[in-house]
């Protein structure tokens, strides 16, 4: 077994348990076993169209979940905080990692409706496992956010979850092009010269966003490699062509 091969099967395996405490967590009926439905979302995170979005951005985006809730946890203990600062404790940290698990659950590259898709199969699958409604209508609600990553202000689960989405623009430059590989991957079926326009005009939205980030930490720590790393990219899409 190769390494990559080992360090799937070992992903795959934190994942599944992941699952099964954060299910629990989220008041899933214990009579409804919730192997099924990591089978069936694993399934999906693995189609062969992806490259970016697969179950390795899936165990990025909750470890990263893990950094801010454990930041904003330790903010919540100094007592001169101010009661608006950012990075207010999640008010649901369940919700927020279920969010994670289906914000990408379909993914096609070619189709516009991702999103709405995957808060649709939330909504599905959660009331099967015996989770409330209040909880699956804030779990969909968090996945449809991930179409704007611009959660207003207050949203504290908005916050978590679209910071931790988003985390990955805050890499190093090797990690950066990494994931721009990969995204230009997943679109290898669109034309050059229409990838370069569509995703620069993806790149400057993000960069019109007052803030890319709304938790302290991610504020703190990741919005200038970000910004720095999508101006980069966004140069590099503005010359011409080889």
């Amino acid at each position: 077994m190769t390494s990559a091969m080992t360090s799937d099967t070992h992903r795959e395996q934190n994942l599944r348990a992941r699952w099964h405490a954060t299910t629990a967590a989220a008041g899933a009926d214990p009579d409804r076993d919730p192997a099924p439905y990591a089978d069936r979302l694993l399934t999906a995170w693995a189609e062969p169209q992806r490259k970016y979005h697969t179950t390795a951005h899936l165990a990025d985006v909750l470890a990263r979940i893990d950094v801010l809730a454990a930041d904003e946890a330790a903010a919540d203990t100094t007592a001169d905080a101010p009661d608006d600062a950012p990075g207010d404790t999640a008010a649901d940290r369940a919700a927020v990692e279920l969010a994670a698990w289906f914000h990408d659950a379909v993914y096609r590259p070619d189709r516009s409706e991702n999103e709405e898709r995957s808060a649709a199969l939330a909504e599905r699958a959660l009331p099967e496992l015996g989770i409330d409604d209040a909880r699956t209508a804030e779990v969909a609600r968090l996945v449809r956010l991930t179409v704007t990553h611009d959660p207003a202000p207050g949203d504290a689960n908005g916050e978590l979850l679209c910071d931790a989405d988003l985390g990955v623009l805050a890499g190093t430059a090797e990690e950066y092009a990494a994931y721009a590989a990969a995204v230009r991957a997943e679109y290898g079926f669109v034309p050059d010269e229409a990838f370069r326009a569509g995703r620069a005009a993806v790149l400057r939205q993000l960069l019109e966003l007052p803030r890319l980030f709304r938790t302290a930490y991610g504020a703190a720590h990741w919005e200038a490699p970000a910004r720095a790393n999508l101006a980069a990219e966004l140069a590099e899409l503005a010359e011409p062509s080889p």
